[in-house]
């Protein structure tokens, strides 16, 4: 957790600090060791949200790119009575949730249905083949528009823990670390999105830079939106294609052989 409060105000953790958690109010204190990024603890080790998680300097990098005011929002489940913590939680109601560590896909869902309204950034140098295999595969991706690719084989360049996500998910294949080369890969982001036409993913590449601005001044949410029902669209009108197809087929198929019986009755004659 990065924030506490002390004396009512949201204060970042420094050594010999104590505090309250915004959430539960119960009382927190300030772990700034060496081994790993300056943190509020609970105490006996006890967190008010179950899908808490250990933060890395990558988690909380993303993090600051936002206003301190839309870090570590309680969220409350009213169907459970739990308070969750949203990373980053927008003024218009984005969430946004930074994800290092492997999440299973039943707590992804979860996380998704509770949400509605969010985006994920993942972090793809977690395992060390993830970036070679989407390296590999850019080459293959299909241009749709500028920025915009059709995926033929999603499973073969993104990590399949992913690929069956509700919303958005971004990869960040290039972390912590400071890429002088403009052309590397790994400077820019990848969005997933979460519908496909036909088997076909499709992804769009963006930078930091334009990700960030369209979450600060709340074009993000309607850019995805928009997106998102282009795809629909285009996948409806596939499909219908993919159908008219099949009925003719079936019919020539059927001419064919109405002929062949035809042809075989008239040889018995």
């Amino acid at each position: 957790m990065h924030f506490a409060l002390i004396d009512g105000k949201p204060t970042a953790a420094e050594s010999g600090l104590k505090g309250l958690c915004p959430g539960c109010y119960q009382p927190v204190i300030a772990k700034c060791g060496t081994q790993r990024i300056h943190h509020w603890a609970h105490l006996k080790n006890k967190s008010c949200d179950n899908w808490w998680e250990p933060e890395t300097e990558w988690h909380r990098s993303w993090k600051n790119n936002f206003p301190s005011t839309w870090q570590e929002i309680f969220l409350p489940d009213l169907r459970t009575g739990e308070k969750h913590i949203a990373d980053v939680k927008t003024s218009n109601g984005l969430v946004i949730e930074f994800q290092h560590s492997h999440i299973d896909p039943q707590e992804r869902t979860t996380r998704e249905d509770f949400y509605q309204n969010m985006a994920w950034v993942v972090d793809g140098t977690r395992l060390k083949k993830d970036y070679p295999r989407l390296q590999k595969a850019i080459p293959s991706f299909r241009t749709i528009r500028t920025g915009i690719f059709r995926v033929e084989d999603p499973e073969e360049c993104f990590p399949s823990a992913w690929l069956g996500s509700s919303v958005p998910v971004i990869f960040d294949f290039r972390g912590n670390e400071s890429i002088g080369d403009p052309k590397d890969l790994r400077n820019s982001l990848y969005c997933l999105f979460p519908m496909r036409i036909g088997s076909d993913a499709i992804a769009v590449v963006l930078s930091r830079k334009a990700f960030i601005d369209a979450v600060i001044n709340g074009k993000w949410t309607q850019w995805a939106n928009n997106h998102m029902n282009n795809i629909r669209q285009v996948s409806k009108e596939w499909q219908e294609q993919m159908n008219r197809n099949q009925r003719q087929q079936d019919a020539l198929n059927f001419a064919r052989f109405t002929r062949a019986v035809r042809y075989q009755k008239g040889r018995r004659f």
